[in-house]
């Protein structure tokens, strides 16, 4: 028994020391490692308190979700994640890109036109400004490469060294496959201006992005640039980039307005009512991009599905939509090709367009609707 007891007592002392062991490598990881980004002080809590948004601390949904999984579902899922084979969860070859150089970006003085990414990226071209739209080009949606899995695609349209001057930067929020380090990091000295919403700021700041060129927006505010006017408007998601920091930075949808043209950004968001408020005050949208991927029935008011995606399109009043926020990452438990699969069906029965371009294809704003490819076919 004497034996037993040493034994048992030795077991212990080596947990704690495992234990304690991983809690100051985390530490030391987060508070050193520069892709968790910064971290909101006292003084703008105090400041984004003055938001309708912001209660006890910390940034809200106006339908008091998302709801916490219970220990063992978040178990659950992450098994599922990690060890479960999803069936047809990336594509079985590389996805092909249309590449795009750089002298076509920065001699472009055509009707509006967009480029898509993969997931949620893009670059506009508006009344003669580039901007870019949720920029994460680099290859893995994580703080460290080792911590994810690679893009379905191994080449970009056009390399992070090779996009020239920008006058614009708009982030949704600040989750690792929206708002990504390298990418900030490689594209921040030729970017005339970052807009945010609150609290987002303090993560450009960190990656030596200069103050004055960062702009924190609430809900519903606008911002005029360039004969261009940006409004931020709601969404229903999350924010967080550790464990500490969950709820700290506001998330949000974009509006995009020329005297010409109206488009519409989702960002991330479960479906609500918030799609009708935002058309009703800003729509008709010439184009919206609408998110549509990474869904689960373990977090439906995070994430819209495919069907809630072509309802929003129309809550939104949207002349067309483009599902966004797929074919890129594996970040759930579906097939990659369920997204568009299911929206298509949803939005034909709808009436609505659906525009759906390979990634790098120009989607040329006064060209909408036309017949389009379903390329995803090919892989």
């Amino acid at each position: 028994m004497k034996r037993f007891l040493k034994y048992l007592k030795r077991m212990l002392i080596t947990i704690v020391i495992l234990i304690a062991t991983m809690v100051v490598a985390y530490l030391l990881f987060v508070n050193f490692y520069p892709s968790f980004g910064g971290n909101v002080s006292k003084a703008d809590k105090e400041r984004y308190s003055l938001s309708e948004n912001h209660r006890e601390g910390a940034f809200v949904n106006k339908n008091r979700v998302p709801e916490d999984m219970s220990f063992g579902e978040m178990l659950k899922v992450a098994r599922k994640f990690f060890f479960e084979k999803v069936p047809n969860a990336r594509p079985e070859n590389n996805l092909e890109v249309q590449k795009i150089d750089s002298s076509a970006i920065a001699d472009y003085n055509s009707p509006t036109r967009l480029i898509w990414f993969g997931h949620s990226s893009f670059l506009l071209q508006m009344e003669d400004k580039t901007i870019l739209i949720d920029p994460m080009l680099d290859e893995v949606p994580a703080p460290h490469p080792m911590l994810g899995s690679k893009r379905f695609n191994s080449e970009a349209p056009i390399a992070l060294e090779m996009i020239p001057a920008i006058d614009a930067v708009i982030i949704s929020h600040d989750h690792y496959d929206h708002l990504d380090y390298k990418s900030i990091k490689e594209l921040k000295d030729r970017v005339e201006m970052f807009y945010v919403p609150l609290g987002v700021g303090v993560h450009l700041q960190a990656w030596d992005v200069p103050e004055d060129r960062i702009l924190e927006l609430d809900w519903w505010q606008e911002v005029e640039f360039k004969g261009l006017t940006f409004a931020c408007t709601p969404a229903q998601h999350f924010s967080g980039r550790k464990f500490n920091n969950r709820m700290s930075t506001l998330w949000s949808s974009w509006v995009i307005l020329s005297d010409k043209e109206r488009l519409f950004f989702s960002g991330d968001s479960g479906y609500s009512e918030h799609f009708k408020d935002i058309g009703n005050a800003y729509g008709p949208f010439d184009f919206a991009m609408m998110e549509c991927g990474q869904y689960n029935e373990k977090w439906p008011d995070i994430h819209m599905f495919p069907e809630e995606t072509a309802q929003a399109g129309l809550d939104v009043r949207a002349q067309a939509i483009m599902p966004i926020h797929w074919g890129a990452f594996k970040l759930a438990l579906h097939e990659w090709t369920d997204p568009i699969i299911r929206v298509q069906k949803k939005a034909s029965e709808l009436g609505i367009p659906l525009v759906t371009p390979r990634i790098g294809e120009p989607i040329i704003i006064n060209d909408l609707p036309k017949p389009q490819s379903e390329w995803w076919m090919e892989n």
